[in-house]
């Protein structure tokens, strides 16, 4: 991707939808939009610098990643058109022995999509003569930006229009809700280095349950030894994957919970070590370990069995601020295989992710397709016989929601949990819930997303199925769920199944390309492909 990042285009849609917002008598105004960059920072009482990541709002006005940054975006009406003017630091000497200078005024205006480029110390005297061409203008600033750290106050005091808070951040996240098809090419980027780097995850679990990877030696281990043996590794890999193909950002804190922990939804301590198992004898009837001796050992080192467990990997990686978000859940243990009780609850998530991607589409609401996943996991689950009773009267119970507590997806950009002023029903747009939607409410509890989809959109799918024993308590006593076959389950823990789409035209796409289907993922973990 050669082309500028398009910030004059974000500008236009902002202020397209700040006319949408304001009260009928502001629209004729000019306006501005004043807004600032993340600043370094620092641990706390030390002079450590913390990782920088640009603030979201600001790089979509800009496409800047220049700490310490400003911008004013001007709109003077009457299709006069829109006016970029960014400011960035100068270089100082006595900080560029410790890092990388800021970039020159040449540099920056070859890089970025602007109409001038100044040092900040320009910034007072550029907004003067802004405000001098159109002093009855309407300052916007966001609701949590100190208003105007740079001006003085004999400026403000003489300053004839006005400044609020109170439209800025919905008018950048309606903007923001809509991709452009240069966004979506570095959503899809950062989906593919994501989507690669949990196949390494799942290859390095199959190349050690295919006996390749022996006992580590004392001393440098390269990575060709790597195992996978604690939560923590997984994570460090998958990092490393994401860090090696140019990624420098995860876009959360991935979550790497193996057994009964992937039933806490964001588990993000990732510092328990699978579970083991008794040293047994290793059956190789069915050639699974060419290695084996027979007994616990594969050329003469004891090998590690694991009890049979899966792990939740929810990880996905930045790509110039843009975010991806996928999960994959594979079997550990039992030869790279799900057990029974496993294979059923993912043989289940997957067909209410599968189902629900093939209903993506324009004008479908959010909250309809999130229903019909509920209806698939209590259907499913009276044929496991987990539930008992009428279909419509399990349904109507609201029991599934303490298996599957959690919205079906989001929506995805800058963030990974993307414009959530944007993605709730909004009266004064005439946003409404579908009435069915009305009678189970504690379905939609937590949905982070309930609009009709509309092209555009980029959203996660990530339906999952949980035994957690905190969300169990209060369904204990439930008539609806048979407590002896459930005990079955509940050792699986959790399987969670998550994708990345775009809405299109007339459907979807996936810009998430890892595996996902019941054999593949088993093929894969056992090292037989």
């Amino acid at each position: 991707m050669t082309s500028k990042f398009p910030a004059q285009l974000h500008a236009q849609k902002t202020f397209a939808k700040l006319g949408r917002l304001l009260p009928d008598a502001e629209r004729q105004r000019p306006h501005i939009i004043h807004l600032v960059s993340e600043p370094v920072t620092y641990r706390h009482d030390t002079d450590r610098e913390l990782s920088f990541r640009q603030e979201s709002n600001f790089f979509y006005l800009t496409g800047c990643n220049v700490p310490g940054s400003s911008v004013l975006a001007v709109d003077y009406g009457s299709g006069s058109g829109v006016q970029l003017h960014l400011f960035i630091p100068r270089e100082d000497p006595l900080e560029t022995m410790w890092s990388p200078p800021p970039p020159t005024l040449q540099a920056a205006t070859d890089m970025l999509d602007a109409h001038s480029i100044k040092y900040t110390d320009d910034f007072l005297s550029t907004l003067t003569t802004i405000v001098a061409q159109c002093p009855d203008a309407l300052i916007h600033t966001l609701p949590a930006t100190p208003q105007f750290p740079s001006l003085s106050k004999n400026f403000a005091s003489n300053f004839g229009g006005s400044t609020t808070s109170a439209y800025l951040l919905s008018a950048l996240h309606l903007a923001r809700l809509i991709k452009t098809p240069y966004e979506i090419e570095l959503i899809r980027k950062a989906n593919a280095i994501s989507s690669r780097a949990h196949e390494v995850i799942m290859r390095v679990l199959g190349k050690d349950a295919k006996g390749l990877i022996l006992g580590q030696e004392e001393g440098v281990v390269m990575p060709d030894q790597w195992r996978i043996e604690k939560e923590a590794e997984a994570e460090a890999i998958f990092v490393a994957s994401c860090r090696r193909e140019g990624s420098n950002h995860q876009a959360y804190l991935p979550i790497c919970a193996s057994a009964q922990r992937a039933s806490t939804l964001h588990y993000c301590c990732n510092d328990r070590e699978f579970a083991w198992g008794p040293f047994v004898p290793q059956n190789d009837t069915n050639g699974d370990l060419p290695h084996t001796n027979g007994t616990n050992e594969i050329n003469g080192v004891s090998k590690k069995t694991f009890i049979p467990q899966v792990l939740l990997l929810d990880a996905g990686c930045e790509w110039n601020n843009y975010a991806s978000d996928i999960t994959r859940t594979t079997p550990i243990g039992n030869g790279g295989k799900f057990t029974k009780e496993a294979r059923e609850i993912y043989s289940l998530v997957l067909k209410m992710q599968n189902d629900s991607i093939d209903a993506l589409k324009p004008g479908v609401h959010w909250d309809n397709i999130h229903l019909e996943c509920h209806k698939t996991l209590v259907k499913r689950f009276l044929e496991l016989g987990i539930f008992k009773g009428n279909e419509d009267e399990v349904l109507r119970s609201g029991v599934s929601a303490a298996f599957f507590p959690h919205g079906l997806g989001h929506s995805l950009g800058l963030d990974v949990h993307d414009v959530p002023s944007a993605s709730k029903p909004d009266e004064k747009f005439n946003m409404t819930i579908p009435e069915e939607s009305r009678q189970n409410p504690e379905f939609y509890r937590y949905l982070r997303l309930r609009l009709p989809l509309e092209a555009g959109m980029v959203l996660t799918v990530e339906p999952g199925v949980y035994f957690s024993p905190h969300l169990l308590a209060p369904v204990r006593s439930s008539p609806y769920i048979n407590q002896d076959v459930l005990a079955k389950y509940e050792s699986v823990g959790g399987v969670r199944i998550e994708d990345v789409l775009l809405i299109t035209e007339n459907s979807s796409e996936n810009l998430t390309t890892v595996g996902k289907d019941v054999d593949w993922i088993e093929k894969v973990c056992s090292g037989k492909l």
